[in-house]
């Protein structure tokens, strides 16, 4: 019995113990900062210097790559903090993100393009022909939807390059997709993130909000949204609950996501494992002794 209750409070304080790994990264505007988060909401500087920087996309490298819009070009971060121009000679670059190829694609303000790159750097016109287009994001079968800001719409790209218009929204900004195949787009001439079915049927999923700009999903799929115009970082929970993930930004507008959620034991957390452990081990030879 002895025994029996040691390993059920081994069992106890492992479960509690848990917690999830995972980084927020943001893009402030005014600033020209790479802010990180961790899961907690701590705070700290990636990096500076940046021209109002918007899109922000992670490689499987561990790159953070970063839209500078006023400096037109592209900005690799390597996971050491070293930064390097990726990609130079744009007009206004916007939105960021990566294929399952490893590809990286960037909407580019004032040319109307959508350009790929290769993982060396090596750049083609992937579309053309749109009008100030802003975020973009691929659903689970590789096309590609951007808010095209000018027209009011949202365009979805085949691999292949075929475009067609996937709805209408007044001021389409930032877009994600959540696991269900859900595109979230957040409308700054509303203030409100639009949530669109696969067939593109809409709903207003959260409104009242400051100029909302880049959304990204974590893996508990919760929708974390960069409000502009308040400063501040938003979390809403999978059924619409909205909290304050962070606060006393200048002008945020990206947002990535930078690794998986992995139980991880918090340093807090790690005497609680230890004295679990001690406990296990103390029950065996007790149970033994007898």
């Amino acid at each position: 019995m002895f025994k029996q209750f040691h390993l059920f409070c081994g069992f106890i304080l492992l479960t509690v113990s848990a917690a999830h790994a995972q980084s927020l990264y943001v893009s402030d505007g005014t600033s020209g900062n790479i802010y990180a988060y961790s899961p907690g909401g701590q705070q700290s500087t990636l990096a500076s210097g940046f021209a109002q920087p918007f899109g922000v996309a992670f490689d499987s490298a561990g790159d953070l790559f970063v839209a500078n819009n006023n400096g037109d070009d592209i900005i690799k971060i390597t996971p050491g903090g070293a930064k390097s121009v990726f990609a130079s000679g744009l007009s206004i670059p916007e939105g960021l993100a990566i294929n399952s190829s490893g590809d990286l694609f960037a909407s580019d303000f004032l040319s109307g393009n959508i350009y790929e790159f290769t993982s060396s750097g090596t750049r083609s016109t992937f579309a053309s022909g749109l009008n100030s287009p802003f975020g973009i994001a691929f659903n689970s079968t590789g096309d590609l939807f951007v808010a095209n800001g000018g027209f009011g719409n949202i365009i979805e790209i085949t691999p292949g390059g075929a475009k067609n218009t996937f709805t209408s929204d007044a001021g389409p900004t930032g877009l994600a997709f959540n696991s269900a195949g859900d595109l979230f787009a957040t409308d700054t001439y509303n203030d409100t993130i639009d949530e669109f079915t696969p067939g593109g049927v809409e709903t207003t999923f959260a409104s009242r909000l400051n100029d909302p700009e880049g959304m990204v999903f974590d893996s508990a799929g919760d929708l974390l949204v960069a409000d502009a115009g308040s400063g501040n970082v938003y979390e809403f929970a999978p059924n619409g609950t909205q909290s304050t993930f962070a606060s006393g930004l200048d002008f945020p507008r990206g947002l990535a996501i930078q690794g998986d959620f992995v139980p991880v034991p918090e340093p807090s957390a790690l005497a609680l494992l230890v004295a679990g452990g001690i406990g296990l081990a103390a029950g065996r030879r007790r149970t033994q002794n007898f």
